[in-house]
């Protein structure tokens, strides 16, 4: 029982799909009411006998249209070649089909199904008062205006509500990707800043610490010499103190960049933007000589070796072993003060190796006159040393050596830098700004960068479309043109069915009574059972036992309301009665 009534309740959702709200419910019985109704009408209109039936089957298969068109299509058009009260619901399931049934094999087959149920039906209950092939004209003809065409105009406001739904969609999208490049444009910038101050300002300050450091310890300072350069000194470790603070809340922002397209290149940057951002005034491989001056200077021995033939670097390369040289020679004088350091450039066949060694401090970290100083680490450096390296197609390798020193290492390629793991997402393409810009704009041939995977950004020229509305106005087109012809086809038929029926008064004449039947035949027009159905029964009693045949006649005399018409009756092969008499129409 329980299989039973999942299959019943499975049965009626699929007849009768919801939401029925109040709206839906009125709508659909308001329907039903009135085009059973007007069914019923129709059939007694015709005094068919099937009034009630056909009115209460209209009305019921109104209700089914919108779960099963196919079905209910195909039964409606069934019961059209009964009579005309279902004609008007033609209309109704015609357009439901077109705009709910997806597949065009299922459409165009329930159309031709019931054309065909339509034509059958009409020809079996119209043989023997209409011709068969006016039969077949006309219910095509009237299938194609009453089925077909409004089918064509449901399924055209289908698909454009289904397009129009897809571009919001797109719309949509496209806004909240655009939102996306240029929040995340944002953070790039940030952790650019970031590592810009990380990397400049740290370095600065160590050097001051170093500086203070030694001059803490000269023993020609006076003690209030002595102690105003231990306060310079507690003032630098506290400026890199709160440094690496505000480097670590924008490094953190800028890493917590939202997923989704475009996501993967939130932190770094691209290395065009990294080596713009930060090489002016910073220098490449040629500024390495400064900072090993400027370390010398605050008292520390560096040696500076280069091995192999120099060759040039890209920018983004270049700007990355300057930064290496420079967090390494920081990070030295922060946690091995007064301990040499070597600085090593080997140019190697295929990569700048970049290498900065130093051995343990000859004297704990932080130690002066004044008391320990813990050194001040953020942790970021050897991140965003890492990420830089990657950027450009290298890599970066840090760690104690044998004698307890320290060793920071990098492979940098002269050529080639790794592209970004989300190069078709639009935040790939977008420059520090948020906006897309020049490389961004123009793939390979002049083509757009975005064609490669179909994402335009906002503000691109949208791609061109095919509009649903052709391939139904085509449609349409054909139905009206097809109708057009049925109906000139149809009116033609009509007359030379008119000229069969019609016989003139010579012709009359020109019978003989007793004349065998195959003369006679020959002598009459074919005929129309359509034209001549109303004359059967009329005028004088023919003889017992004959079969008579009736035709108008072309006399026009007599009265508005009076059909002048002829009649032949046959008995036994031979001619035993004519007649020509007057009808009341």
């Amino acid at each position: 029982m329980d299989v039973i009534a999942r299959a019943w309740s499975k049965a009626v959702r699929t007849a009768l799909p919801g939401p029925w709200r109040f709206g839906t419910v009125l709508r659909e019985g308001v329907g039903a009411l009135l085009l059973g109704g007007v069914a019923a009408l129709i059939e007694v209109a015709s005094r068919s006998g099937f009034e009630l039936v056909m009115g209460v089957a209209v009305a019921v298969l109104f209700l089914l249209r919108r779960g099963l068109p196919a079905t209910v299509l195909v039964l409606t058009a069934a019961a059209s070649g009964f009579g005309g009260g279902p004609l008007p619901l033609t209309v109704c399931v015609g357009w439901s089909a077109g705009a709910r049934v997806r597949r065009v094999g299922v459409l165009v087959g329930s159309f031709v199904v019931g054309w065909v149920l339509m034509t059958v039906l009409g020809v079996v209950k119209d043989a023997g008062e209409l011709p068969a092939k006016l039969v077949i004209g006309f219910s095509l003809g009237g299938y194609l205006l009453f089925a077909v065409l409004p089918a064509l105009w449901g399924r055209y406001r289908a698909q454009r509500r289904e397009l129009m739904d897809a571009l919001r969609e797109r719309n949509e999208q496209l806004l909240r990707e655009h939102a996306m490049v240029a929040h995340q444009a944002r953070l790039r910038e940030r952790h650019r800043i970031a590592q810009d101050m990380h990397d400049s300002l740290g370095h600065q300050l160590a050097l001051i610490s170093v500086h203070t450091g030694a001059l803490e310890v000269d023993r020609t300072l006076t003690d209030r010499q002595r102690e105003a350069v231990g306060v310079l000194r507690m003032a630098a470790v506290t400026a890199m103190r709160e440094l690496r603070e505000v480097v670590g809340v924008l490094h953190d922002e800028s890493t917590a960049a939202p997923s989704g397209p475009g996501a993967g290149a939130a932190v770094g940057g691209s290395p065009a933007a990294e080596a713009g951002a930060g090489g002016a005034g910073t220098g490449g491989v040629e500024g390495i000589e400064g900072l090993v001056s400027s370390s010398r200077a605050a008292g520390t021995v560096v040696a500076l070796a280069r091995e192999g033939e120099r060759r040039p670097l890209t920018a983004a390369a270049g700007h990355a072993a300057y930064r290496v040289v420079q967090e390494a020679l920081t990070n030295a004088h922060k946690h091995a003060p007064g301990a040499p350091i070597t600085v090593a450039l080997r140019y190697e066949p295929d990569a700048l190796v970049v290498e900065v060694v130093n051995p343990a401090a000859p004297e704990p970290v932080g130690v002066h006159s004044g008391g320990a100083v813990p050194a001040v680490s953020g942790g970021q450096g050897l991140t965003g040393l890492r990420e830089r390296a990657r950027l450009v197609g290298g890599m970066v390798h840090a760690g104690p050596t044998a004698e307890a020193g320290f060793r920071l290492a990098a492979v940098l390629p002269y050529e080639g830098a790794e592209k970004p793991a989300d190069t078709g997402s639009p935040a790939a393409g977008a420059g520090a700004d948020g906006a897309w810009g020049a490389d961004s704009a123009a793939g390979a041939e002049g083509a757009p960068a975005w064609a490669l995977d179909g994402v335009p950004p906002v503000g691109a020229a949208p791609a061109k479309r095919r509009s649903p509305a052709l391939g139904c106005a085509v449609g349409a087109a054909a139905v009206l043109l097809a109708v057009l012809g049925l109906l000139v086809w149809g009116v033609i038929g009509f007359i030379r069915s008119a000229e069969d029926s019609t016989m003139s008064q010579a012709a009359y004449e020109a019978v003989r009574l007793g004349a065998p039947e195959e003369e006679v035949t020959r002598q009459l027009p074919p005929g129309s059972d359509f034209f001549t159905q109303n004359l059967r029964g009329t005028g004088p009693t023919p003889p017992v036992g004959s079969v008579c045949r009736y035709f108008l006649a072309e006399d026009s005399s007599g009265g508005w309301n009076e059909q002048p018409a002829y009649r032949f009756c046959f008995k036994d092969g031979v001619l035993v009665d004519k007649q020509h008499y007057r009808v009341n129409s």
